[in-house]
């Protein structure tokens, strides 16, 4: 038995191999397999599986009308663990067809390259010589089939096809265009409203700041500085440019303020565009205490001049509209004076400023620019006496237009530095302040009390909070101590003597 086994072991070794002739073995097969499959791809594409007969395959390749992939595909099977193969053991076939051979897959003949969803339902285990991927180009399955597969299985899923990516045009930047085109146009007119209004400044600084001009007449000290080669003007921002002059009788000083419309801002200037507003200066004249009696007025156009005489403390306080008088030249029509007496306002608003501002004649012709003129010695603020002048700047150009209502600032602190009330018309201003001074006075007090009441009021919660905290004890001893310090208090004061 044992010569008998010896004499068929060439035989066994080589029917059944083991150790490195299997892996030889192995290995040879494979490489055998890969040089069918490069060599010839249309018996690997034939799908000829084990347990099918070449009838059946004939009979499906020979039938007249092509039967779809996709009415063919088998159900997917249940899910489950891979593992990698053991190389020691042999390939096996793909287990046997289901007794309804019309559910297996077929793929047509004339085609010669398999279906691309065939190979999501394979295992590689069970397949032998096929490829673990599928060739991309030309799939089998038509788009009706493809529907109709994923109609009937909806497991399976088709990979959708990427659209050629259309070409970008000009309007697909349409935001990133505008941004940056204003982007653009803010700077430029940044710079160019920036030069503007540095060029109307200098402008007016040029016209009545420089040598031999008003404020050089009339001022000794013109400037921020204290030098002939200091600056006329200080900025103190795009559209903001101050100017201020010293030296002169009756006055501590004076500034003008220039507010010119924000032309370095492009939102702004397209609202200016639809809500127009115009180049303003301020004067601003500091009087000495000495040097201004009781004088309550403002002259301005009807509307402004009732809007201040509501909201202007002075005015609402001093101040009433005054009538025009009968028989006498007065003010255009378009303006109202707020005063505190005729005397003062027929005083102020003389022949001499009728003429050359003021009247009718004068005022369509050199009163375009004026706004508003307001003059008191009850000033709220850290001055009290001053003179308040407001007026709108033309254009760099025609800078000439305003000169005389430039001309009225000096022209009034003189007028008001040397003008007295007679005593009829002080008696009653002395009575009105008089009678303010009380008014404040009491609204001071009020004032006062009311903190008063608060702070205490504050101070009797905070102990009713702490009395809350107390235990019962301490509440005790604390209505005991002021029970007593009531009765000490209660009890008659008694005096004691020495007697000799």
């Amino acid at each position: 038995m044992a010569k008998h086994s010896f004499s068929l072991s060439p035989l066994s070794s080589f029917i059944l191999p083991r150790g490195d002739t299997l892996f030889y073995l192995i290995a040879l097969f494979s490489i055998l397999s890969l040089l069918i499959h490069h060599l010839s791809p249309v018996s690997a594409e034939s799908r000829h599986f084990e347990g099918f007969d070449a009838d059946e395959i004939d009979d499906f390749g020979d039938s007249d009308e092509p039967i779809s992939a996709a009415k063919y595909i088998p159900p997917p099977p249940p899910t489950t663990t891979l593992s990698v193969s053991d190389p020691i053991e042999s390939h096996h076939g793909p287990p046997l067809p289901s007794a309804d051979p019309t559910s297996q897959v077929t793929s047509q003949p004339s085609d010669p390259k398999p279906a691309s969803t065939s190979f999501e339902v394979w295992d590689e285990d069970e397949f032998e010589g096929f490829p673990q991927s599928p060739p991309s180009d030309s799939p089998l399955i038509t788009e009706s089939d493809t529907a109709a597969a994923s109609k009937s299985d909806p497991s399976l899923k088709l990979e959708p096809e990427s659209e050629p990516e259309s070409p970008k045009t000009i309007s697909s930047y349409t935001v990133e265009i505008v941004c940056v085109s204003f982007l653009i146009m803010f700077v430029i007119n940044y710079f160019t409203g920036k030069k503007e209004n540095e060029k109307l400044a200098l402008a007016w600084a040029s016209k009545f700041a420089t040598k031999d001009s008003i404020f050089d007449k009339n001022f000794s000290l013109l400037g921020v500085g204290e030098t002939d080669d200091s600056p006329l003007l200080l900025k103190e921002g795009q559209n903001v440019f101050k100017f201020y002059a010293s030296g002169r009788r009756f006055c501590q000083g004076l500034l003008a303020t220039m507010e010119l419309k924000s032309r370095h801002d492009l939102i702004s200037r397209l609202y200016n565009m639809v809500v127009p507003c115009k180049d303003e200066i301020t004067f601003e004249v500091y009087m000495n205490d000495d040097a201004m009696d009781h004088v309550v007025v403002a002259v301005a156009k009807k509307k402004l001049a009732k809007t201040m005489q509501k909201e202007t403390t002075d005015l609402q306080r001093f101040a009433s509209l005054v009538s025009p008088p009968s028989g006498k030249k007065w003010i255009a029509e378009e303006l109202a004076v707020v005063a505190e007496s005729k005397e003062v306002a027929g005083d102020m608003l003389n022949e001499t400023v009728l003429d050359q501002v003021f009247g009718d004649k004068a005022y369509e012709k050199f009163g375009k620019g004026f706004i508003s003129m307001h003059f008191s010695d009850q000033h709220l603020g850290s001055h009290k006496k001053m003179l308040l002048f407001k007026f709108a700047l033309p254009d760099a150009k025609n800078m000439a237009d305003m000169t005389r209502l430039v001309a009225l600032v000096p022209y009034y602190i003189d007028l008001i530095g040397r003008y007295k009330l007679s005593s009829h018309a002080r008696t009653k201003t002395d009575g009105a302040r008089m009678k303010v001074a009380q008014e404040i006075y009491k609204e001071l007090q009020n004032a006062r009390q009311e903190a008063l009441q608060r702070k205490k009021a504050e101070q009797r919660k905070k102990g009713e909070e702490a009395e809350a905290k107390l235990s019962a004890e301490a509440l005790r001893k604390k209505e005991a101590k002021e029970r007593a310090r009531q009765m000490k208090k209660a009890m008659p004061k008694m005096k004691m003597t020495r007697t000799g």
